[in-house]
């Protein structure tokens, strides 16, 4: 198509798109305290009319006029993203699919299949982490403080969690699409298995928002899983590439083999002579008409 008619495509997928999130947000905004009320569920909130110093609980404020309006806003925006992701998610795959060839398109259908999965995997652990995180770091509070936690703040921090833990799940399926293009051989990453166990707690240690080590071995352990899985899987797969094509593990400038072998060519076939014009027809074959002698 022209670039006027992209354009004018990639604004009704971008407009049906924005319409599925209002839809999913406005019926969020009826769920809204359900909605709030399950955000500050991990954290250990005080009693009603009790203020207990150190790290025990905490009470959950507004500090800012504006600040229930906002991040009620916030909140019901987010769940109307999670909720209409299937609707947007097809309009970027319709936008995107015609200009894949068929293969292109078998092998989207089977990362996008296995990389929702891994991300919702990854956003539950990060559920099942936060309130323990959460408490951890109430614990350090020494006893003559008390503890007011924003609700911008806790709302930061879960989503911080979600996307740590949802992203880090990808990565075993961006070294299967590595190996998958031929960039990496599964050898070759079973052969980095110390520094990357090494880099995936150092990750996990910095990236996880607590200090526990519960949350750095919660995000590292499942990683290591995963990873090896995508070794063996990347073993596997050059194994059936390498039957079906001896030469997949050459390299660029390394020559396979040939065999050199004569071979019997059968039984000569004779080709007719080509047909010559009618205006050929009663002259001697060598004549040319208009600088050809056959029908050419």
């Amino acid at each position: 198509m022209p670039l006027a008619d992209h354009l004018r495509e990639l604004r009704n997928r971008l407009a049906k798109a924005m319409l599925a999130v209002t839809i999913a947000s406005v019926a969020a905004a009826f769920y809204s305290q359900e909605l709030m009320h399950l955000l500050a569920s991990p954290v250990t909130a005080c009693e009603k009319g009790v203020l207990e110093t150190g790290g025990k609980c905490a009470t959950i404020v507004y500090t800012d006029l504006l600040s229930p309006f906002t991040t009620t806003v916030k909140v019901v925006m987010m769940a109307g993203i999670i909720a209409s992701c299937p609707v947007w998610f097809y309009q970027l795959w319709a936008f995107v699919a015609p200009g894949l060839h068929r293969n292109e398109k078998k092998y989207t259908y089977y990362f996008a299949a296995a990389a929702v999965p891994l991300f919702a995997a990854g956003a539950y652990l990060a559920f099942v982490v936060m309130p323990v995180s959460m408490k951890v770091l109430l614990s350090i509070t020494p006893d003559t403080a008390a503890n007011f936690l924003e609700v911008d703040k806790i709302l930061d921090f879960a989503v911080r969690m979600v996307l740590i833990f949802g992203f880090s799940f990808e990565l075993p399926l961006l070294l299967i699409m590595l190996n998958a293009a031929g960039v990496v051989t599964g050898r070759r990453m079973a052969g980095w298995w110390r520094g990357v166990v090494m880099g995936i707690f150092v990750f996990g240690a910095v990236a996880t928002p607590s200090t526990d080590p519960l949350g750095m071995v919660a995000l590292a352990g499942p990683i290591i899983v995963l990873y090896f899985m995508a070794v063996g899987f990347s073993i596997l797969n050059d194994k059936r590439r390498a039957r079906n094509n001896p030469d997949a593990e050459l390299d660029d400038d390394e020559a396979s083999d040939l065999d050199l072998t004569p071979g019997d060519i059968g039984e000569i076939e004779s080709v007719p002579a080509s047909r010559v014009l009618p205006e050929q027809a009663h002259g001697s074959r060598s004549e040319r008409l208009n600088g050809y002698d056959d029908v050419t």
